[in-house]
């Protein structure tokens, strides 16, 4: 509970007043108000005796709040109340509003029967409201006398159409009276020529604020570093917003986060443009319109860098680079990322951080690297967190508990629901002793496929759609993504693989296996159309040593299969179905000391490539359809026939 009745209003009043008699040009016409205000430098007005604020209460029929009755003792009322209420009421001008405005009417036009309480609360407000705005910008000021805390305080709102947004809510007058204040600092910091400079005990406090918050978040206390300077900023100190706006981006804010001019500085521009350009990119549709409003005041040089960065960004070409050993772990965390180890990739920046250097002055931490297409996915709120808790830029402090890592370090969460139950049929091949860019030789027809730039898993369809010149009804051609799915071991990866069709399945196993070893896995338990099933095979050098597909609530198997893979285990007693999926996968997991990284292939960009055919040739006298798009845009062919190599 805050006793707003303990305030001295008088100092603050008087450090206002001579705030504002500074602030003003010489040559400045005025009114004789201002004038008399100007030589006073006092804004207010003599104190209201008790007599004259009781008579007030009689006429008004309600005894006043605490904080509005403790200011009237030390003024009557109030000039330039911030920057669009000129005259704020004292005792004899304060009255009940009674929907002199007509807001009250409008309101109440966009209620709907639905409208809870507090809508219709907030639509009254216009009707019940005490004015105390006098002479203003077409600024209404209303003290509300049923929004009553526990010290008897009564809530202010402000409202002025022109601001296009809801009434403002002050938790009391006092706290109205402080906003204004701010407000009217806010407005005098953009200095106009001819105007003073706008320096005074105020500023220099929070200057200095500023500057010890830059230093607090560079040792990692970034939460008491963000609440000095969001302070900062309302009273509009320059620097503030800036710096704010960095740990806002990293906590992964991006709504009005535009670095607030630090952007333009060719400084911070190679650290501050990307994140802003990757956010332009992802919003604007291809309408670049806007650029020149985050970029008002730039340079030819930081322009050009902006267009040039928004290019490689759209592209997927962008790289972020940074200096010293801080920039030889950002290589190294990209070639981590670049085949799915997320968390060692995140380790190594993070271990990296204690000896990244600023750009400069305002430079709170490295940034461009969240819109880098490899390590961006890597940011999460905690991970944002721990970043800005960590010292770094040559100030020491208290390095924080790491954060737990996203991969859980095996199969078993395929078998969990993702967000919107789409991963209902996946499936994988692993592959042992062979580094993830060498697996289109082992799964493709040899023909030199080469692997896509990494992509996310919705880009990488939406590419192979595009670009697909001929499809067939009897081909399963896999679009796959790739990485590495723990110590020696390769995978190839598809979340939206074709219906499974058991008479034609090949298992690309054997195919791929040619001295090494090969796992392969399908499943479809979960599959929305169509019986559940499970496919597993294992071969090695070239030919299969085991497999077994569970179908129809059948089981098929050949080879010998290991107790731990062993399919009467999971198929045996039940009907099978969902519930032995998870079970499934740990024993894969188990026996070959594999792992899949989850969040490199559902949030995460990754290489990838089109396999072989997953189904057999055509036999004699099947038929199949061809469907070829010219490159033209011809008609649409279709085509039945016998298989041509028959």
């Amino acid at each position: 509970m805050t006793d707003t009745t303990a305030f001295d209003w008088r100092p603050f009043l008087l450090e206002w007043s001579a705030e504002w008699a500074d602030s003003l040009p010489d040559d400045e016409t005025r009114s004789t108000d201002d004038e008399a205000a100007l030589r006073a430098r006092w804004l207010g007005f003599p104190p209201a005796s008790e007599e004259r604020i009781v008579a007030m209460e009689e006429r008004l029929g309600r005894r006043m709040p605490p904080s509005y009755r403790e200011f009237l003792k030390v003024s009557d009322g109030w000039r330039h109340a911030g920057g669009f209420v000129w005259l704020l009421a004292g005792t004899a001008d304060a009255r009940w509003h009674r929907n002199e405005s007509g807001l009250a009417d409008m309101y109440e036009e966009y209620l709907d029967e639905d409208a809870g309480p507090e809508e219709r609360r907030e639509a009254d407000i216009w009707r019940r409201g005490l004015q105390l705005d006098v002479e203003s910008d077409i600024t209404h000021v209303l003290l509300d006398p049923e929004d009553v805390d526990e010290d008897g305080e009564w809530a202010v709102y402000t409202w002025a159409s022109w601001r296009a947004a809801p009434p403002e809510r002050h938790a009391n007058f006092h706290a109205f009276m402080r906003d204004m204040h701010r407000e009217f600092h806010s407005l005098r910091a953009h200095r106009y020529d001819g105007e003073p400079v706008f320096a005074n005990d105020t500023t220099r406090k929070l200057d200095a604020q500023v500057e010890e918050a830059r230093l607090e978040a560079l040792r990692g206390g970034w939460e008491r570093a963000g609440r000095a300077l969001a302070e900062a900023k309302e009273y509009g100190r320059p620097r503030a917003a800036g710096l704010g706006h960095q740990i806002r981006r990293l906590l992964g804010e991006t709504h009005a986060v535009d670095f607030d001019g630090l952007v333009t500085d060719p400084r911070y521009a190679p650290e501050l443009l990307p994140p802003l350009m990757a956010e332009h990119a992802a919003h604007s549709y291809r309408d670049d319109s806007t650029l020149t409003f985050h970029l008002r005041g730039a340079g030819d040089d930081v322009v050009s860098l902006a267009h040039t960065t928004l290019d490689q960004l759209r592209n997927g070409t962008y790289r972020y680079a940074a200096a010293g050993p801080f920039g030889e772990a950002v290589e190294r965390a990209r070639e981590l990322a670049r085949w799915g180890d997320t968390d060692a990739a995140w380790r190594a920046l993070r271990d990296a951080l204690p000896l990244w250097e600023p750009l400069g002055p305002d430079h709170l931490a490295p940034l461009g690297w969240v819109a880098d297409p490899l390590l961006g996915p890597l940011l999460t709120a905690e991970r944002g967190r721990e970043l800005l808790s960590t010292p770094r830029g040559g100030q020491q402090g208290e390095a924080p508990r790491p954060t737990a890592g996203l991969d859980p370090g095996d199969l078993a969460w395929l078998a969990e629901r993702d967000p919107g139950n789409n991963r209902t049929s996946y499936r994988f091949v692993l592959v042992e002793g062979v580094e993830p860019q060498e697996l289109p030789g082992r799964l493709t027809e040899g023909d030199g496929t080469v692997l896509n730039t990494p992509a996310t898993a919705w880009e990488a369809r939406a590419r192979a759609l595009r670009d697909r010149r001929e499809s067939s009804s009897h081909d399963d051609r896999a679009l796959m993504a790739v990485g590495r799915a723990g110590a020696g071991w390769s995978f190839a990866f598809d979340g939206d693989p074709a219906p499974f069709n058991r008479w034609r399945f090949v298992s690309p196993a054997a195919a791929a296996s040619a001295g090494t070893r090969v796992v392969v896995v399908w499943s479809g338990l979960r599959a929305w159309h169509g019986e559940p099933f499970f496919h597993l095979s294992v071969a090695r050098d070239g030919a299969e040593e085991y497999a077994f597909t569970y179908t129809d609530g059948e089981v098929r198997s050949s080879g010998e299969i290991p107790r731990a893979l062993d399919p009467d285990r999971f198929f045996g007693d039940a009907e099978g179905g969902a519930e032995a999926e998870r079970p499934l996968l740990e024993a894969v997991t188990g026996e070959f000391g594999v792992r899949l990284p989850r969040h490199a292939l559902v949030r995460g960009r990754l290489h990838t490539f089109t396999t072989r055919s997953w189904t057999r040739p055509p036999g004699d006298g099947e038929t199949y359809t061809v469907i070829r798009i010219g490159e033209t845009a011809d008609p649409v062919e279709g085509t039945v026939a016998p298989d041509p190599r028959s």
